[in-house]
Parts: C-alpha cells; structure tokens; sequence
C-alpha cells in the first residue's frame, strides 16, 4: 500500500498479505488465519497469494477467497494453483451454495488448478485433482502442500519437514478432530477428548523418538482403503503401547485407543505436519486449555485463570531454578506450565555459559538440557486437583510443552493429611525426598518455595468437615479483642473454599516463600471478612495487590477477582509486636484483552480508531525475491495489538522490586 496504516477504523481488520482494509467477520478470522499459515508455516510468498480473485465460471463472474500461484507465475485464472475457500464455522461443508461442491465448480473453472482446500475452523476438505486417461479424478490428501510442493512431505512428514503453528492454526486442528471424534465415533464431548489426547500423547512420544524415523502418519492412500486405515490402526497402537510404559501414571496398561480405523486415520493426517515439541508455548497453550475448557470444565467453581493473567502472575514471581514450585487447585496446569517454560529459559542460558558453542554444535548441549528439564520437572514441578480428569489434562499440559509432566497428583488438597489417601501420600512424600510418617498434620507442609494457583471459590462450595475446618485458624471463628483480631476454639459451621486455600497454601510455603493467588475482591474489602485480611497482614508480607478487570473470566463468571503476592513470613516475624512499614505494588489492570462476551479487544486511539504496530522483531521475516532470484528479509505487516494490561503490571513491578529489598 502507498500509505502506512497506523490505526483501523472500528470493526475492520488489516488484511494480511494485501493490508486491504476488510470487515472483521467470523469468516475473515478464519481467512486470515489461513493466510499467515500460507506465509508463516508453508513458507509461501506473500507476492504468490491474491485475496479475493476474481475468475470467470461460465457467463458469471465469481471471487475466490485465496488464490495461490507458483513462484513466478503470472497472476492469471489459467495459473492458479492452489484455490483455498474459508467460512464461518456455522457454514457445513455439505451447504448447497457454500460448501465444498462450490470449491470444486472452481477448481473446474481454472484449468490448472491442482490443489483446493474448503475450511470453517471447524472442519477441512482438502481436494487434489488429478487427470487420468478416464478423465479427472479428486483425491482427498492430508494437505496441501508447501511452497515447494513436495507431495512426500504432505503424505508422510520428515522431522526436518515438520511445522510449527502458527495463530489458532492448531487450534483449528484440535477443534477439527475432536469434532470428527464427536461426529463419526459417536462419543460425548468428554471421552471424545481423551481419545484425542491418547493421540496426542503418541505424537510427542513420536517426535521424542529421535533415533527412529517418523511413524505417526497417515498418506492419503492408506485413508481411502479399510486395509490402509488398519495399518495406520495397528501402527498407532504400537506407538500408543509404548507411551503406556512411558507414563504408567497417566495411562493403565490395559488402555487402547477406542476410534474407529477410519476416524484414527483421519485425526493422524490432519496433526501430523505439526511439531508440537517447538511449537510456540503460547500457541500450544491457548489450542490446549481452550480445548480442555471446553470438554472438562466442570461445576465445582473450575473457572480457568486467562493465560495472561498466569504470565503476569508468574513473572512477578520469577521462579528461581532451584525453586519447588506448587498449584495445588491446578486445573489444567497453566501456572505450572508457564512457570516450568520460565525455568527452562534459565536452564539454558546455565548450559550455554557452562558448555558454550562446540558442545550446542555437537549436540551434547541438547541432550544436557533435556536431561536437565526432566530433573527439574521431576524434583520441583509439583501439581494438585480433586478432578482427575484434570489431572490427566495438566499431565498432558506439562509433557506437550516441556519434557516432564512432573509430579500431579489427585487429592483434595484442603483435607486434613490424615485423611490423604495412602497412595498420593507415598508418591508426595517420596517426590519431595521425605519419609510418609513426616507428613502428620498441617504443620509438616512447609515444603515450597513458590505457588501460584486460582483456587476454586463460590458459596455453592461450602466446606463444612469439621476435620478440615479444625486444621486452620481461618477455620475457626474470630473475635475482636483489644489486642487486634483472634481466633476462639469455636469452629465455623462452614467455610468458603477460597478462604481455607489462602492458609492452605501459607501451610505449603517454607518461610520467605511466596505465593501469587487469585481471590475474589470481597476478601480483600467486604466488613465481614476483616479477620481474614487480619491473618494475612500478621502472617505475610503483602507485596502486591492487583486489581483484574471485572470481565476476566467473563464471559462464563463476572465475579471481580484480585491477584495477591505473599510472601511467608518467619516465626520470629509473625511473633513481634510490633510491625514495620512497607511498600506495597497495587495496580488495576483496566484492560485484559477481551470483552464480556470473550471476544478479542484491541487496543484504541483517543478517536477510537484500532492502532496498528510493528510487528514482533523476534517474529519470522518475510522474504522477498529480488530480479537476481536473491532473497532479502522484510518485516511482518502491521498488526493490531490486543488491548491487554498484564504485561505492563508486570514489567512495572520487576522495576519496583529492584528498589525493594524482598529476597527473592
């Protein structure tokens, strides 16, 4: 474009690959997607693609979604390659007028148009006409291909060959399977999701199995056949079986994938052009919580904390190497991710400094960090929920984006440890190196440097176990004596969950630890809760209080919510007197990057207007072609950047604790 576009008026979208100005519709979501796939993960020029082409079908004149060219070609009907059309997720791809049929009465219309894709998001056909002596013929391959069209790659990826994904791309895949599940197996939405994630877990162990070539896939020829689909069956289950040895705590022995040959067949073609090893953690993040959002979310208060509020909160913990780290409501283990992908970072520029360039170059590097990552996922990851579904799902979390599913557990956390069951009490006690019997009461906990957790909390979750209540002051009911507040023998007759975990997690820390929760804003200012604001002034350091947007875990809960940094204070601290003055870090974030319906909210200009910046310089350059055939790189388009407060809150408190001497 002659003019460089700085804002965007309301409700439109800074296409692409052309920086047209369109509406911003469900249907443009999907296309843009598929077009940064096109550039970012096929490796095609954005020079080869054209938005909306017009072609000539009989007597009319129709427009194509995406066009796409050999390098080189000149942009005419005859020379369309690649003919991609994108629809909003509601359109199926039966529809008379908008399905894959219309696709086909394209490909008819451009002569030489081998390849064509039709997707809603949702699901995907992807078509390939070849011309036999009978005439033309449609095949139905996994994908299309890349930029240099090597059909082997799209039929049976090599570990060079494989993707990282980029957008909702791989969020498109996991929806694309998962409803395929759904709609072939005839499975509800919760056993649909964990034949999915037996599949997943194959695909890491395949790439992990770097000795040996690549096995999960499926080429086109194997799907068309029932004798190709059970090979594909069998090769799976071989690969499924060993990933039952590899993680005996996630899978029985006697487990097997319950698909049908053919819907297997499928799921492999359309996950296998992906690594999902070094796919960005954001990327794998958002694709696999949303997905698990959608199929465990449960009805005991399990309101999934935002990934950006699970960065901010971690990077305003900075998890020290040598940390134990804990969620002990850990739902699908996003802290725990965040945090471990933070410790790997420092992992490695250890390794770097110790080894330096020779041993990156001859592979020891990888190797040491590797075996690094799964000690330390293995001595100082640690995970607790009473769903074990969701055990199951922060497992998967952990393995999919690092190289250890640490140690999650299944237990209800709040119970008295007398009440543990005796199997999650010997595999606690011997993950954290003590013996069993040490684990006696609520004063033997204190094995954590760092939590960060979103505990469950609402009236409809009472805890009334006098068991339980007995083990915390918090439990118990206050009076206010001269003295300031204390607690009486009485217990309360019950207790809501989020309280108890405050103390809980203050029981788990060692002194000086800290703790990042997210609480609802009423223990923090409502009149009838002053005893608990009472305890934690007099047993922690109060470093930080943010205030979240009210529309943070909308658009499912509108309950205003805090994030609260802690640090545990030592018994000679909580013993004195008398009490220092300190600073404390409070800030409001006023935007979280969506609204209340869920929906994406962009940053805005004082006229409104959606500003558009650079793109991320860390990001994958474009690159051009020069007359010479020599490449030179060129920047991403401008893009919109979400309206989103966490990482500033973030940022200004890593400077103010540089002038506050906390420890850590």
């Amino acid at each position: 474009m002659s003019k460089l576009l700085t804002t965007l008026p309301d409700g439109k979208i800074c296409d692409f690959i052309d920086q047209k100005i369109r509406n911003d519709t469900p249907e443009e979501y999907v296309r843009q997607n598929i077009e940064r796939r096109l550039v970012l993960e096929l490796g095609y020029l954005p020079e080869q693609i054209e938005v909306e082409y017009s072609i000539k079908q009989g007597s009319k004149t129709v427009r194509v979604d995406l066009a796409v060219f050999r390098e080189g070609d000149q942009h005419n009907q005859e020379n369309i390659w690649i003919i991609i059309e994108c629809k909003k997720d509601s359109v199926t791809p039966s529809a008379s007028k908008d399905g894959v049929e219309q696709l086909r009465s394209y490909m008819a219309a451009c002569d030489n148009s081998e390849w064509g894709m039709w997707t809603n998001g949702k699901k995907k056909t992807v078509l390939r006409r070849i011309r036999t002596e009978e005439g033309i013929e449609y095949e139905e391959p996994n994908d299309i291909p890349s930029k240099d069209g090597n059909l082997e790659e799209v039929d049976r990826p090599t570990r060079d060959s494989l993707k990282n994904a980029v957008g909702d791309n791989l969020l498109f895949s996991f929806k694309i399977c998962h409803d395929h599940i759904y709609v072939t197996d005839g499975l509800q939405k919760q056993p649909a999701f964990f034949e999915l994630l037996k599949v997943i877990f194959c695909k890491i162990y395949d790439e992990r199995n770097v000795r040996s070539p690549l096995e999960f896939y499926a080429t086109a020829l194997e799907k068309k056949s029932n004798d190709g689909r059970l090979t594909v069956f069998n090769r799976i289950s071989k690969i499924f079986d060993a990933v039952k040895k590899q993680y005996p705590a996630i899978f029985d022995a006697n487990d097997e994938i319950k698909l049908q040959p053919r819907s297997l067949a499928y799921i492999i073609g359309e996950l296998q052009r992906y690594s999902f090893l070094s796919t960005n953690i954001d990327v794998k993040g958002k694709a696999y919580e949303e997905l698990v959002g959608a199929n465990l979310r449960g009805d005991r208060g399990e309101f999934f904390t935002p990934r950006n509020v699970q960065k901010m909160t971690i990077q305003m913990l900075d998890p020290k190497v040598t940390d134990k780290v804990l969620d002990q409501s850990c739902g699908t283990g996003g802290f725990l991710v965040i945090a471990m992908n933070e410790v790997i970072k420092k992992l490695k520029q250890q390794i770097e400094k110790q080894s330096g360039k020779a041993a990156e170059q001859s592979g020891v590097w990888s190797e040491v960090l590797n075996e690094s990552i799964k000690e330390t996922a293995r001595s100082n990851f640690f995970g607790i929920d009473i769903n074990p579904d969701l055990v199951k799902a922060t497992k998967m979390n952990m393995v999919m984006n690092n190289d250890g599913s640490g140690n999650i557990f299944r237990q209800d956390s709040l119970l008295h440890p007398h009440q543990w069951e005796d199997s999650f009490r010997k595999q606690f006690a011997k993950a954290l190196d003590v013996d069993p019997k040490s684990l006696r009461s609520e004063n033997d906990l204190a094995h954590f440097d760092l939590i960060a957790t979103n505990p469950p909390f609402g009236s409809k979750l009472p805890i009334k176990d006098q068991e339980t209540l007995k083990q915390y002051q918090l439990g118990h009911v206050w009076r206010e004596m001269e003295t300031g507040w204390q607690p009486t023998d009485q217990l309360q007759t019950s207790a809501p969950p989020e309280i108890l975990f405050i103390e809980r997690c203050w029981q788990f820390l060692k002194p000086g630890g800290r703790m990042g929760i997210v609480l609802p804003d009423a223990i923090l200012g409502a009149p009838g809760l002053i005893y608990v604001r009472y305890w934690m002034i007099k047993h922690c350091r109060i470093v930080a209080s943010i205030d979240l947007h009210p529309d943070t875990f909308q658009p499912r809960n509108g309950t205003q919510t805090s994030v609260l940094i802690l640090q545990k204070k030592t018994n000679e601290e909580i013993n004195r007197r008398t009490m220092s003055d300190y600073e404390i870090f409070m800030a409001q974030v006023k935007a979280i990057g969506h609204d209340k319906r869920g929906n994406i909210v962009y940053r805005r200009n004082e006229e409104g207007e959606e500003i558009l910046v650079p793109a991320d310089p860390e990001s994958i350059p474009l690159i051009e072609r020069t007359a010479t055939g020599e490449g030179t790189a060129r920047p991403l388009p401008r893009q919109k950047v979400e309206d989103d407060d966490t990482d500033f809150v973030a940022d200004e408190f890593i400077d103010w604790k540089k002038q506050v001497v906390l420890g850590w």
